[in-house]
């Protein structure tokens, strides 16, 4: 009997053949969902992380992109460019916020998107970078070839977002935004993550 199994989403499917340009993106949450589902590194199927903090959602689709790994050439970067020090990259895949005119209903799917540029994100110290896209088609955002392209209060509602998405008010958060990043730069810090990816899964 032919037994067919499901790719693992972050070591199983490929991040495209036109990477940076284009990118593979697997999709763990959308801005209906209430709370916060993530991969589970081992199973590769999604699991729920926490409940979304207060009215807090995601304002964009939101995920990774498949074989990429924060970790020492993400980390460097972020030190080379923010002044700070950056120890080591966060040690999960590059996360990607897909903008689309159309309404997704759920998560767990692959998407096509291009990178139009990105947050430089500090969480604790570490590289948590989120890169900025737009879907490949979408009628509208397709217009945005870089994140300069962008309203200044979209911009500000994403970094709320991920400033506040993990504290309660009382708290003091973790993360530090030090860079909003182009297009360019958002190539660079997804072909270090593939890089990174590379040394740590298929060198050994």
């Amino acid at each position: 009997m032919n037994i067919q199994y499901k790719a693992h989403p972050w070591h199983g499917i490929s991040p495209g053949d036109h990477t940076p340009d284009i990118v593979t993106a697997f999709i763990e949450i959308v801005p209906s969902d209430t709370v916060k589902y993530e991969i589970d590194k081992e199973t590769g199927y999604l699991k729920i992380d926490r409940p979304q903090k207060f009215s807090n959602t995601v304002p964009t689709l939101y995920g990774f992109i498949p074989q990429t790994y924060c970790a020492d050439r993400v980390a460097e970067f972020a030190a080379l460019k923010s002044g700070k020090l950056v120890a080591k990259g966060d040690g999960d895949p590059l996360d990607i916020c897909v903008l689309s005119e159309r309404s997704v209903t759920h998560g767990d799917i692959l998407l096509q998107a291009i990178p139009i540029g990105g947050f430089r994100l500090l969480d604790g110290g570490e590289a948590d970078d989120k890169i900025i896209a737009v879907m490949k088609g979408d009628e509208f955002y397709r217009q945005w070839n870089d994140v300069s392209d962008c309203p200044e209060s979209y911009i500000n509602r994403l970094k709320h977002y991920f400033l506040t998405y993990k504290q309660l008010p009382s708290e003091k958060s973790s993360c530090e935004i030090t860079n909003v990043y182009g297009r360019e730069e958002a190539h660079e810090v997804i072909r270090r993550a593939m890089e990174d990816y590379q040394s740590r899964f298929i060198a050994e």
